[in-house]
């Protein structure tokens, strides 16, 4: 796996608003996860504004220092991976299936999670790319529960197809992983099916989500929901002006137009 140079991990850590930590550690982990995590939007803007995904490092990390950009799992985990990788950690990349509504698991590389081992060499699973899930990385090898300011998370075994993990989320299966590593490239045919099929939850409607101190702000096509505190508020936006000051004042991004849902559903 490539790494970035000393400028560009600087220009990252800025960017997430990190100093660079003096080793490894697990408790430096923690600390860039939540960080990334309220700073870097979860976001599928690129898929409606028609603009390519490009799963490469040195392409994802541009689109997160220009604009005030995040991305999708692909391209969130894609590029944390390497800044971890540029700050001594151990790497891997795994695929899983995201469970659907009826709880079965969804396509093949349909989600990019990352298996990370400090210098201590434990192994955390680290996600910073599926929205509302854990604030902090999760215990890779613990199979009972882990609390988190996201919930109440379990990494359990499962005797089935399509993988050897599923990680559940307050009792609720979330998605399901297999342990064998993966590369970036292998996430390419679903980057792309999730970027343009009718079928792909990705491409009815952009979405924008950042978790915040005290809860979540979320922008789904023009619904503005904010929960602060356990409150929950959500109101319609009237019209472009209102949508594109709202991805500034709440996201940092500043984009040229409204993106326009590629496969509206009615």
């Amino acid at each position: 796996m490539e790494e970035f140079s000393a400028s560009r991990v600087d220009a990252y850590l800025r960017r997430i608003g990190a100093e660079r930590p003096g080793s490894a550690s697990a408790a430096a982990l923690r600390d860039l996860h939540l960080r990334h995590l309220r700073t870097v939007a979860f976001e599928s803007l690129s898929i409606h504004l028609g603009q390519e995904i490009v799963l490469e490092g040195e392409a994802l990390l541009d689109k997160l220092l220009h604009g005030g950009r995040g991305g999708f799992c692909y391209e969130l985990n894609g590029v944390f991976a390497l800044l971890l990788r540029s700050l001594g950690y151990r790497v891997e990349l795994l695929q899983a299936r995201v469970h659907s509504a009826d709880g079965g698991p969804g396509v093949p590389y349909d989600h990019l999670a990352l298996r990370v081992s400090c210098e201590d060499g434990r192994p955390w699973l680290v996600d910073v790319g599926f929205g509302d899930h854990s604030h902090f990385p999760l215990a890779f090898d613990e199979r009972g529960e882990q609390t988190d300011p996201g919930g109440a998370f379990r990494i359990v075994p499962v005797d089935g197809p399509h993988g050897d993990l599923d990680v559940l989320q307050d009792g609720v299966p979330r998605y399901r992983l297999e342990t064998r590593p993966r590369v970036l490239s292998d996430f390419v045919t679903g980057a792309w099916w999730h970027s343009t099929s009718p079928a792909s939850g990705f491409t009815r409607k952009p979405v924008c989500s950042l978790l915040t101190e005290t809860g979540r702000t979320t922008l789904s096509d023009h619904v503005l929901t904010v929960t602060a505190d356990g409150e929950r508020t959500q109101r319609t936006l009237t019209d472009d002006a209102e949508v594109l000051a709202a991805y500034r004042t709440h996201f940092g991004i500043d984009l040229p137009r409204v993106p326009v849902p590629l496969h509206p559903r009615p």
